[in-house]
């Protein structure tokens, strides 16, 4: 399935400076060079690896979050007076729109940063994707945008398996679509993570096109303004999250009402929230997507899910796991 996120015109500055401030506007001043040093087929210099290090070293795991057990709307009624508008279903795929039950369980706050993915990879001894290698020394040997900075961007170029196999290695997993969608909205069946306003570059990173394909991405805990009703960052916009679903056109009328997994088999993994280059139909709680589960995009993270054996199970937050009075 190609991949939905369209060109948007509009604030391209503001938003940048939204991102990640003065390092980050570099990036919309000196964009050309990238079309060369992403595309070589030579891989980048030796003095690649000490920052790679650097990055991974200065990884910080999420905060995790508890979502209750209860119901909420999942997907979207049908509504064809209004084709443009953000409440008008993206297509067919959205229908219909249902109660849905799902038991407690707990979800990262944030996006699996930069930072935790190279970790990831050294520690499993597994080659950083030729792609980011060539992004991540092209920010730095162009725009000179330091390690600290990368750290906290959301993983790149990761593939489903990647990141089935990173929360896996955490004692986690991905996280189904029902509990993606419930955190991002919440049991209200609002349109985005926030409510029912339009995005805006105060709320969500998003329409940040440019032919030479630079990511535009917020630190994953950035951007409070726009989390979702639990307390979750970026569930709209910065990138799209990898989902434990296969992606079937027929998964909400067939769907138990509790608790469900998605289709058994497919060719598509789903993905879900929108990205940095979306326009803000893309960035709707129910709007769906999908990719082969190869797929190694600038667009596409992830964040991990826990399963909960008991509704009381204490969460004690990762980032901190030597505070008590921070257990969600």
């Amino acid at each position: 399935m190609n991949e939905r996120d369209a060109p948007s015109a509009g604030s391209f500055f503001r938003n940048v400076r939204q991102c990640l401030g003065v390092a980050t506007v570099l990036l919309g001043c000196g964009v050309a060079g990238l079309a060369g040093a992403a595309q070589e087929n030579t891989n980048p210099p030796p003095e690649l690896e000490p920052h790679l290090a650097a990055i991974a070293g200065l990884a910080q795991p999420s905060p995790i979050v508890t979502i209750p057990d209860g119901w909420f709307f999942m997907g979207t009624v049908r509504k064809d007076d209004d084709p443009f508008g953000l409440e008008t279903q993206y297509d067919d795929t959205e229908f219909p729109q249902r109660r849905i039950w799902l038991d407690a369980y707990a979800l990262d706050r944030d996006e699996v940063s930069m930072g935790e993915y190279l970790a990831f990879l050294h520690r499993h001894e597994l080659p950083v994707p030729r792609k980011l290698r060539h992004l991540i020394w092209h920010l730095i040997d162009v725009h000179v945008l330091p390690d600290y900075v990368m750290a906290r961007w959301p993983a790149l170029y990761v593939s489903w398996d990647e990141a089935d196999q990173f929360c896996r290695a955490h004692g986690k997993r991905l996280p189904t679509e029902a509990e993606w969608e419930k955190a991002a909205r919440g049991t209200d069946g609002r349109v985005f993570p926030w409510g029912a306003d339009p995005p805006t570059a105060d709320v969500a990173v998003f329409g940040l096109y440019h032919v030479h394909q630079i990511p535009l991405v917020a630190a994953v805990d950035s951007f409070p303004e726009g989390q979702s009703p639990y307390g979750l960052h970026h569930m709209a916009g910065n990138v799209r999250e990898w989902v434990r679903d296969w992606f079937g056109p027929d998964t909400y009328p067939l769907m138990p009402e509790r608790n469900p997994q998605g289709a058994e088999v497919g060719r598509y993994k789903s993905v879900r929230g929108g990205s940095w280059r979306s326009r803000p139909q893309l960035l709707r709680t129910a709007t769906r997507n999908g990719a082969t589960p190869a797929t190694r995009s600038p667009n596409i993270g992830f964040r991990c899910a826990r399963t909960l054996s008991n509704p009381d199970d204490e969460v004690i937050d990762e980032a901190h796991p030597s505070d008590p009075d921070r257990a969600e």
